[in-house]
């Protein structure tokens, strides 16, 4: 691996999410213009964890965008509070402009012209580009992409939008980071659907044992192009952001 740093402070063609056993998870950090899965299911803290990397990165000068399309930006704000209560600069970030929050519900781009699943896709995906303009941001987050599943029903017509969607974040050198849902929280049922042949990266969070205690674990499926760890390991959020316990540390 390259010695040169770039300028959030990781190896040269990474991006550190600043959460140090991930990075370590990740050997360095997530790789510069790629496109990366965050899936889970109800409760594991995906949006949260994509707000938590934007967070860090952005106190380190890199240009950040959240995209929300199942929250209105403020909810997403006042959850992120709400989890990182120590995040106290978080309002100053968003003032500088290197902290975007920003999003709208895609049931109001729902077209009724012919072929108005693409249309409608196509027109999110316009709009998710435009936001990332207006702060000339490096590392995007859209939560969720689930939302984008629904609106095409046709399996061909949805690998197609969504490639040509990743080569749009790679022409813009924009690293991004995606959640979706998975249908169960335990890892033995898991079932990968078209996004997971697609994108670049794919970190999947899981909650595993009883109702009664359950376990936060995440483990890095795939990166495209470099090596990652293995293991299966645990995390936990907490005030001051996530904390992943690697054995890679």
């Amino acid at each position: 691996m390259a010695n040169d740093n770039n300028s959030n402070g990781g190896p040269a063609g990474r991006i550190k999410t600043g959460i140090a056993g991930l990075d370590s998870m990740l050997y360095g950090g997530i790789p510069e213009n790629s496109q990366f899965i965050i899936a889970g299911g109800p409760g594991a803290g995906k949006t949260l964890m994509c707000f938590d990397i934007l967070y860090r990165n952005a106190k380190k000068g890199v240009p950040c965008a959240f995209i929300a399309l199942e929250e209105k930006p403020e909810d997403v704000i006042r959850n992120a509070k709400a989890a990182f209560t120590e995040y106290t600069d978080i309002d100053e970030l968003i003032q500088s402009n290197m902290l975007v929050v920003d999003g709208e519900d895609p049931a109001t781009r729902i077209s009724e012209q012919e072929d108005s699943e693409t249309y409608s896709f196509g027109n999110i995906m316009s709009d998710v580009e435009a936001i990332a303009k207006t702060n000339n941001a490096k590392l995007v987050a859209i939560d969720s992409f689930s939302v984008l599943r629904m609106l095409i029903g046709d399996n061909l017509k949805y690998r197609k939008s969504i490639l040509a969607m990743i080569n749009n974040m790679k022409r813009l050198g924009i690293t991004s980071l995606i959640t979706t849902e998975i249908k169960s929280s335990e890892r033995k049922d898991i079932k990968f659907g078209i996004e997971s042949f697609v994108f670049d990266g794919i970190i999947t969070m899981y909650q595993n044992g009883q109702e009664d205690k359950r376990t936060l674990t995440l483990e890095i499926i795939k990166t495209r192009g470099t090596a990652h760890s293995w293991t299966l390991s645990p995390y936990d959020i907490t005030a001051q952001g996530f904390r992943v316990f690697s054995l890679e540390q």
